[in-house]
Parts: C-alpha cells; structure tokens; sequence
C-alpha cells in the first residue's frame, strides 16, 4: 500500500482501539446504573391511571415523565405562507408592540423576556388539542439549568423509521434499558424514550445514548447511514440563549 493509505489504516485501527475502550468503560458503567438498588418513593409518579382518573392525575403523570424546566416551555407555531414550523418559549410578551424583538433577537437573548412556567393547565390544553391549526402543541426544555436532565430520547425520521427503532427499542431491553416507543405527530417517525428515575447530567445521557445506538447498529446496519437521528437532550451544557434543549 501507499504511504497514504499505510496512514488512513493506522488511523482507522487507532480510533477503533478507542471505541473498544470507550465501549467497555460505558458496558461497566451500564452494569453498575443497572445494580443499583431502586425503590418506588422515587419522585416519580409511579399509581396506574385510567380513562376515569382526573385530569389533574393524568396531567402530573405526564410531567412526571416528560420532565423538563419548570420555569418555560415550548409552544408549536406554524406559518401558512411558508409552510414552515416550529418551537419557540412561550412568552408574556411575544408580539407585544415595542416590547417584543422577535424576529431580530432572540428568545433567548431578550431582556424583556416574560416566560410562561409549565403548568397542569398547560399540560392538559395540550393533551385535548384535537388537530387542525388551531392545536396547541407544546415541548420542554429537557437540560436543566445545571446541566442535568430527566430523560433521553431518539428522534426517527426516515421512511423505514419504525424498523430503526424497533432495533433501538430492542437495543435498549437486550441492556436492560426501560424504553417506550411513540409515534411522532406528522406520523412518519417515531420517538424512543428513556426516562431516568433521578436527573443525571446530560453527558452521560447522551453517551448512553451513543453506546445504544451503536449496539442497534449490529441489529441494523442501515442505522449508522441515517442522518436524521437525533437524540435529546442536544446540548451537555445549559447555556442562557440555549434555554436547555
């Protein structure tokens, strides 16, 4: 071989070395997550509901689970013209003449920012939004203020979405990994969620993200081709104007 390619085989081989490594220090740290003793005081809403159980029990199961900051929360907008979408903090102020800078500055850099805190009420608008223009959709933010987060999810989107998530899913139970898939909202993809018992920080949500995902990749190749998984929360570090995404 050349003297080129005698150098991309030395790199290639390094870098596997390293993800050898890396991949028995997150397989040790899998199995002690997995040893710990869990109790069911936990912090998380842990009673069955039913079609007949409150609105209020059904809204707090569900910020139990979809935990993010409590002081702001994402609402879905759309724009017919464009035919575009998406998520903006839901603000006191949004559009308010001489007050709001939208959209020359930032959310996240105003400083007349008046955020709305997530709320049952919120919740459960959400929860009975019945389709159309008219829905209101909301998220959260999932990176804490100190960089810690409630859960861990893979974003599918790709026309065999539900066969990329299935290895995931089945990724996730090999490990021992609680994991529940949901169908996105446009119908073509899906959401793998991971819901931790405690906050951990976003770091190593996102590494056990990475080890699954390159396990499924051994179920279905056809993964690591994908560019259109992603996987929340995005960022390690909660940053002002990042409003922790």
């Amino acid at each position: 071989m050349s003297t080129g390619a005698d150098d991309l085989v030395t790199r290639i081989e390094a870098r596997l070395r390293d993800l050898d490594a890396e991949r028995s220090v997150l397989e040790s740290e899998l199995r002690a997550l997995r040893a710990k003793p869990t109790t069911k005081n936990d912090g998380r809403q842990t009673s069955a509901l039913s079609a007949a159980s409150s609105s209020s029990d059904k809204a707090q199961l569900f910020r139990h689970l979809f935990a993010g900051r409590p002081d702001v929360y994402a609402r879905r907008w759309e724009n017919p013209k464009t035919e575009k979408s998406g998520y903006a903090p839901a603000c006191a102020n949004e559009w308010v003449r001489g007050v709001c800078g939208k959209p020359q500055v930032k959310c996240g850099e105003c400083s007349h920012q008046a955020f709305i805190p997530m709320s049952d009420e919120v919740v459960v608008k959400h929860l009975r939004a019945t389709g159309g223009r008219a829905d209101f959709v909301v998220g959260v933010y999932p990176l804490l203020t100190d960089d810690r987060c409630w859960f861990l999810a893979a974003d599918f989107d790709d026309r065999d979405w539900s066969v990329d998530a299935l290895a995931f899913l089945e990724t996730c139970r090999e490990y021992g990994v609680s994991a529940a898939l949901e169908r996105s909202q446009s119908g073509i993809g899906g959401h793998v969620w991971v819901f931790f018992s405690e906050p951990i920080p976003a770091r190593d949500a996102r590494r056990l993200g990475a080890f699954l995902l390159t396990q499924a990749m051994e179920r279905r190749p056809e993964i690591a081709f994908l560019p259109t998984i992603v996987s929340f929360p995005i960022r390690i570090r909660c940053r002002r104007a990042a409003l922790g995404i």
